[in-house]
């Protein structure tokens, strides 16, 4: 892993939300960690502007594109138009000087370009042959994802870059590869590279596509519409492109006697890191945030502390940015914030809700249930569904989260938004119903 300049890294801090006061005995503290990056270089301007670097370097970045040529891609034919256009637009966005190759996936994967196990470095005369290759891309055969993923490891590594960024999209459901196949693939990826998942029209998976943006720390999205995907994949390799430090990690220390309930990152999007941690030295902790340009995002933390008597005031963690290196070290980034826990007999302080928890709680819980609204829906537990869905619906308004609320009332007839009273709509489109689903963890930023 490269060492970063402070010239090319943007500057990062640690921001702590929280009520510190416990009652007595109590024991769970939360808080929201915001961690923040700016000034590092010129986050989605137009491509071809200044961009900052370590002297004496090119764009440090390499980027795989794959794209879906199974059959399915051919009906309707659109589909692999968009994608031929899609790719073309991604290629265009491509800042000179970085690494990328091109790989055409079926139940196997194809490189279109540059072919023989390279990568190419992007200039206008190889995003031009790009192009030109993109005429390769036909529908035919099956799909097995893993493959695919395994191939832009392989491509990917070839180079000594520190941003290593996958983008994939797929038609259909990953029928030539058993589901462990897959997860073996994404588990070796993992931590490698980071990467971006679409999927388009709506005859593949939800759950397929959302698990391989979570499991490599990326986005997933539905494009229903291909005439869409250029815009969509153009807008990927802008934010891509804006990316300048790889691998950061949320190092939580905690002291004797405490332990971490769970992490996750609640904005831009919910994703859980509890599982992911990965053991830093004596009672600490790292949880992976893949990469990162000019960009914040939140961070919902859970402490349980030792129960204490009133008055007692103790530090429940500390957290760091940090950027494991190969040979064990770590950089650190130098932003620091720290979680506190003060016991008092004060009642009013004691079960005050912090806003930014509070918020943040309510926006894990929305993406919760409108999961379990839909997974009852399609059992066809008419009541359940309706139950969660109303509670979505209440959240969504009770949020300011006017992009789902405007997604459920595609599946359901609003009542009365406040109280939580829908009824289940007879007729839903599907392509409304999967962008609800795929859509589900997006939150909106608590105002603070």
């Amino acid at each position: 892993m490269a060492n970063f300049s402070k010239s090319n890294v943007p500057q990062f801090s640690v921001d702590v939300y929280q009520n510190e006061y416990l009652h007595e005995g109590g024991r769970e503290v939360n808080a929201i960690i915001t961690v923040s990056a700016t000034g590092g270089g010129t986050i989605g301007s137009a491509v071809g502007a200044p961009h900052l670097y370590t002297a004496g370097q090119g764009p440090d970045a390499a980027v795989a594109i794959m794209v879906d040529c199974s059959g399915s891609m051919d009906y309707p034919p659109t589909k692999m138009r968009g994608a031929r256009d899609a790719t073309a637009a991604a290629i265009d966005a491509l800042r000179d000087g970085v690494h990328f190759a091109v790989i055409g996936g079926t139940h196997i994967a194809k490189e279109v370009y540059p072919g023989n196990g390279r990568l190419a470095i992007a200039d206008t005369a190889t995003r031009d042959q790009a192009k030109q290759a993109l005429r390769k891309l036909s529908a035919g055969g099956g799909t097995a994802i893993g493959t695919w993923l395994r191939l832009a490891d392989r491509l990917l590594s070839s180079a000594e870059v520190s941003i290593r960024h996958g983008i994939l999209l797929t038609d259909g459901r990953n029928e030539h590869e058993s589901p462990e196949d897959l997860k073996a693939a994404l588990d070796s990826c993992a931590g490698r590279f980071t990467c971006d998942a679409r999927g388009v029209g709506t005859d593949w998976e939800v759950k397929e596509v959302t698990g391989i943006a979570s499991a490599l720390l990326g986005t997933a999205d539905i494009v229903a519409d291909p005439a869409a995907l250029s815009a969509d994949f153009t807008q990927m390799m802008e934010t891509a492109m804006g990316k300048e430090v790889a691998d950061v990690s949320l190092r939580l220390w905690t002291p004797v006697g405490t332990a971490i309930k769970f992490v996750k990152q609640v904005a831009p999007t919910v994703e859980e890191l509890t599982d992911r941690r990965t053991e830093a030295g004596p009672r600490a902790g790292d949880y992976p945030t893949g990469s990162w340009g000019d960009e914040s995002r939140d961070y919902h933390v859970c402490v349980e502390v030792p129960s204490a008597e009133v008055g007692r005031e103790m530090l429940a963690a500390r957290v760091s940015l940090v950027i494991p290196q190969g040979d064990g070290s770590v950089q650190n980034l130098g932003a620091q914030g720290l979680v506190r826990a003060v016991w008092t007999d004060d009642m009013a302080a004691s079960t005050s809700i912090n806003p930014q928890v509070a918020h943040y709680t309510g926006q894990a819980e929305l993406a919760q249930v409108i999961q379990q609204g839909l997974d009852l829906r399609k059992s066809g537990d008419v009541d359940g569904a309706t139950a969660k869905l109303g509670r979505a619906v209440q959240l969504a308004s009770a949020s300011g989260n006017a992009d789902t609320a405007k997604l459920l009332a595609k599946v359901v007839d609003v009542v009365d938004a406040a109280a939580g009273t829908v009824r289940l709509k007879a007729r839903v489109a599907e392509a409304d119903e999967m962008t609800l689903e795929t859509r589900s963890t997006k939150t909106v930023r608590v105002k603070k």
